[in-house]
């Protein structure tokens, strides 16, 4: 009785091996990778799609802070000034120093 037993968890745990190594085989089969691949892409298609979502309804709530600063009159806080070089003066009637660096002297 005690070798059937023992033949019985034999069977089991060869039963499962064999499962679990088969598995393990399909994964690296050319099936198993395309089949990975596609759902890590699906993945990455989905990431970006709530990514892009998200930026669009960040600029919608944005713009529309916008709108109501100018329906009200109210000058907009504006959160890059310091960041755009604003505050850079150019003085355009003034000439530069020699030929701009794309002029050719053609004689």
């Amino acid at each position: 009785m005690k070798r059937l037993l023992w033949l019985g968890v034999g069977l089991a745990v060869g039963a499962l091996v064999v499962r679990k190594l088969t598995q393990k085989a399909n994964e690296y089969s050319p099936a198993g990778i395309a089949s990975s691949v596609s759902e890590s892409a699906g993945g990455l298609v989905e990431s970006v799609r709530a990514f892009v979502d998200d930026v669009r309804a960040g600029m919608a709530e944005r713009e529309q802070q916008i709108h109501e600063a100018f329906a009200n009159g109210v000058a907009f806080e504006d959160q890059f000034e310091d960041l755009r070089g604003d505050d850079i003066e150019v003085d355009f009637d003034e000439p530069t120093s020699g030929p701009h660096p794309r002029q050719r002297n053609i004689t």
